[in-house]
């Protein structure tokens, strides 16, 4: 868990709930169908975002999709934290938000016991609040995860959290303080993996110390752009002990059939690797989200 990932969801959420609020009257519960804008009293689909880049690629692709499709779209972006947004949804004051599927439920569920991609998503639909549901959850994740450099990878034919069973040379994770005592920690390794590790805190230069050997496993949001740019190798875990956390859109419940093949769509597409090379794109290209959004519709057949 990389804590410059919080960086994006904590430190850059500066925004009173209020400016989400006050849009409550721009958006309808009851958009028609693309090609008839009028959606009831505005005649717009809010489409929301927290305030970190990634996330706001993904509301800006949902953004230009829906208008492609003839819908009339206004973007509320960097909003800020679930105590933000949510009560915004719930009011209708926001329509559609990218959201993540085990963080969202664990929200809603702290005593979740669900892990897997399909489990997480069939429980975080029951335990949403009367008024909002999910679309179609998206291949592509921002979750914790494990990682070793490349040359470890291959220096000991690692690609899985059970082959670290295997190496022959004490093991050190590296992650924020926290790690330590969460049940995918050190305890977590060994309940499922049989692995035993020493624990290093590394906080915001877990990948620093990763690359410098300081540590040899790292916890890295999966879609961290640092795993592309320095080459990182993110090990499998077949038995569940990180919640899974896949991309899915969260929308007003009132307007969810008419936009689902649009949004649907959009999910369907969207991979771990390609959500990685997007948020490459913003963080290392510094392009904008509108321009990322508009060339990856494009070059997925989209628009």
């Amino acid at each position: 868990m990389f804590t410059a990932r919080n960086k994006g969801r904590l430190a850059l959420g500066a925004v009173v709930v209020g400016a989400a609020l006050a849009l409550s009257g721009c958006a309808s519960g009851d958009p028609l169908t693309p090609g008839d804008t009028d959606t009831g009293d505005s005649g717009t689909i809010v489409v929301g975002s927290q305030a970190y880049y990634s996330n706001e690629i993904i509301a800006e692709i949902y953004a230009q999709a829906l208008e492609n499709a003839g819908f009339t779209v206004e973007r509320n972006f960097s909003i800020g934290q679930r105590d933000a947004y949510l009560p915004a949804l719930e009011d209708g004051s926001v329509d559609l938000f990218p959201e993540y599927t085990g963080n969202l439920l664990q929200y809603y569920d702290k005593k979740t016991t669900a892990t897997s991609s399909d489990d997480v998503y069939a429980a975080l639909k029951k335990a949403l609040p009367k008024g909002l549901t999910v679309l179609d959850q998206s291949p592509a994740t921002d979750q914790d995860s494990y990682n070793v450099t490349k040359a470890f990878a291959e220096q000991y034919s690692l690609s899985s959290l059970t082959d670290l069973a295997s190496v022959d040379v004490p093991l050190v994770l590296g992650g924020p303080p926290e790690l330590e005592e969460r049940p995918y920690g050190p305890a977590g390794l060994k309940e499922k993996y049989g692995v035993d590790v020493q624990f290093q805190a590394t906080g915001d230069t877990t990948v620093e110390d990763l690359l410098a050997g300081t540590v040899n496993i790292a916890n890295v949001y999966s879609a961290d752009p640092r795993i592309q740019t320095d080459g990182l190798v993110t090990l499998d875990d077949p038995d569940g002990l990180f919640l899974a956390s896949n991309v899915v859109p969260l929308v007003n419940a009132g307007i969810a059939d008419k936009i689902a093949d649009v949004i649907n769509a959009v999910s369907a597409k969207l991979t771990p690797e390609g959500l990685v090379a997007l948020n490459v794109e913003s963080t290392v290209d510094q392009k904008s989200s509108a321009d990322i959004a508009k060339a990856w519709l494009k070059a997925q057949g989209l628009v």
